[in-house]
């Protein structure tokens, strides 16, 4: 990689930084398409986000994508915040403009789209319940794009109920809340069953829900991708379900971000899951 005066810079942040894959997706697409750019990785201490995003104003980086801790952090640095990002109630995306100003967006939701369509072919969020496991960030945006694509109800399954209600007060709309006692009667008659919360990952640590209530047309997705195949993506393969990783979103997320940094659509044909599933030691 040569880098000039005219290279073209955007980056991701976040802390900690160094598992972030956002960087083999950004750089192998620039090569793919030829391109003046390149796409760093930024680990910033917290407390100091926003003294970090001022450092950028004027335009000498592009934009940004940003990773946890960050995602509030980033919406209220914005001096404009898009109509996602507002119901998200975070920002995945800040882009600097020449005069100054930082623009804040959010693509998960696109991305969470994406990996449904490219896993579950023919899913429509409008054709039956979304239930949420976990009320975090993750669940609000989620749930934010899912019933803006039309989907009748989203049902939050939670630990703390607490945590539920100021999500679904946050989003309005047409949401339910279930304790996880009650996880079976959530899933009555669902049509996507979506993990948005770190339980679950690690089998020993907290096993991951019975789907055994789940009807055979749901679609099982985790929005985690390391590992790929989670023990919640298990206990849907298991239950004959289809099921969705988390990869795929983190590209779909990535695409219009690159787009809004370096001018394009992501070259087409490029293998960039094929690149990642090699780094992580996954095949398929």
């Amino acid at each position: 990689m040569n880098l000039t005066a005219a290279t073209r810079l955007a980056g991701v942040v976040g802390h900690p930084i160094a598992h972030s894959l956002s960087p083999v997706l950004h750089n192998t697409w620039l090569e793919a398409a030829g391109l003046d750019g390149a796409y760093l990785a930024f680990s910033v201490a917290p407390g100091r986000f926003a003294a970090f995003v001022d450092g950028f104003r004027g335009g000498s980086l592009a934009g940004l994508n940003v990773t946890l801790p960050f995602k509030t952090d980033a919406l209220a640095a914005a001096d404009h915040v898009s109509g996602r990002a507002q119901a998200a109630g975070a920002a995945n995306l800040l882009l600097f403009r020449q005069d100054g100003t930082v623009a804040a967006d959010n693509t998960d939701g696109e991305g969470l789209l994406y990996a449904f369509a490219r896993q579950a072919p023919g899913f429509r969020p409008d054709r039956g319940p979304a239930v949420f496991f976990g009320a975090g960030g993750a669940a609000r945006g989620a749930a934010a794009t899912f019933l803006a694509a039309g989907c009748p109800e989203v049902r939050i399954v939670n630990r703390t109920r607490a945590r539920a209600e100021a999500l679904s007060t946050a989003l309005g709309g047409a949401i339910r809340i279930f304790d996880l006692a009650d996880a079976a009667d959530a899933l009555d008659g669902a049509a996507a069953i979506i993990n948005a919360s770190s339980a679950g990952l690690d089998e020993a640590a907290a096993p991951p829900p019975d789907l055994t209530a789940a009807p055979a047309h749901a679609v099982v997705m985790d929005m985690t991708y390391r590992p790929l195949r989670t023990p919640f993506l298990l206990a849907g393969a298991a239950r004959g379900l289809v099921t969705v990783d988390g990869l795929d979103m983190l590209i779909g997320q990535a695409m219009p971000a690159f787009e809004a940094f370096f001018g394009q659509r992501p070259p087409a044909g490029c293998d960039v899951r094929g690149r990642v599933l090699q780094i992580l030691g996954d095949a398929e």
